[in-house]
C-alpha cells in the first residue's frame, strides 16, 4: 500500500475553481485525495483557515488565485 497526500485546494472561484472545472471538461483527472474548497476570493482566506486545515489530518494546503 503506497502512501498518498491528502491535499486541501483552496480556490479562487474566478481563476483556480474555473481552470479545474475546465480540466474536468477536458477529461484531466486529479487524485482523488485532493480536496476543492471553493472561495469567492483567495484574498479573504485567512491563515487560520490553512491551520485548521493542517490541524484536522492534510498533509498540504494549495491557496490559489
Amino acid at each position: 500500500m503506497s502512501w498518498e497526500p491528502k491535499i486541501v485546494v483552496i480556490a479562487c472561484n474566478w481563476c483556480t475553481y474555473a481552470a479545474a472545472d475546465l480540466a474536468g471538461s477536458l477529461r484531466y483527472s486529479y487524485p482523488p485525495t485532493a480536496y476543492i474548497v471553493r472561495v469567492p476570493c483567495s484574498g479573504r482566506v485567512e491563515p487560520e483557515f490553512i491551520v485548521e486545515a493542517l490541524k484536522t489530518g492534510a498533509d498540504a494546503v494549495l491557496v490559489g488565485g
